[in-house]
């Protein structure tokens, strides 16, 4: 599992921006992202390139967020890629919290990050079947 950022951003116009641009002011690169609504605040998850760094620069600038641990795994780039992963879950009685996808920076593949109830247990089932879990967020670069 990698690092993932998860930051509490108000729900009210140019809020999402002034995180982004506090990441990007540090040199913080977002990999990938999903931002969820919620009643009075937006759920932004992200993978980037130093995610202890995002929680600090993110803390000192008022935001409440934390680092928790994510399942980021290469998809097949055809029809029906993401069906294979989510039947080997299925099968093995994964429940899955969330779900977003990204992609390798250099040759454009398709990648899942996900959360699971048991992480570990979703990683090797993930392994067990052949698909490649990642063990950093720079295999993105690659």
């Amino acid at each position: 599992m990698i690092k993932q950022n998860v930051v509490f951003v108000e729900n009210k116009a140019g809020s999402l921006k002034r995180v982004t641009g506090i990441l990007a002011d540090n040199g913080i690169n977002i990999y990938g992202f999903a931002c969820f609504d919620a009643p009075e605040f937006a759920i932004f998850r992200m993978i980037c390139n130093d995610p202890d760094k995002a929680e600090t620069v993110l803390n000192r600038s008022g935001y409440m967020n934390r680092i928790t641990q994510a399942i980021v795994v290469d998809m097949k780039d055809q029809a029906g890629g993401l069906d294979e992963l989510l039947k080997v879950a299925s099968d093995s009685n994964v429940s899955l919290d969330y779900i977003y996808t990204s992609f390798h920076r250099k040759d454009l593949r398709p990648v899942v990050i996900l959360q699971a109830e048991d992480g570990a247990v979703t990683e090797c089932i993930l392994k067990n079947n052949g698909f490649n879990v990642f063990t950093s967020a720079e295999e993105l670069e690659k």
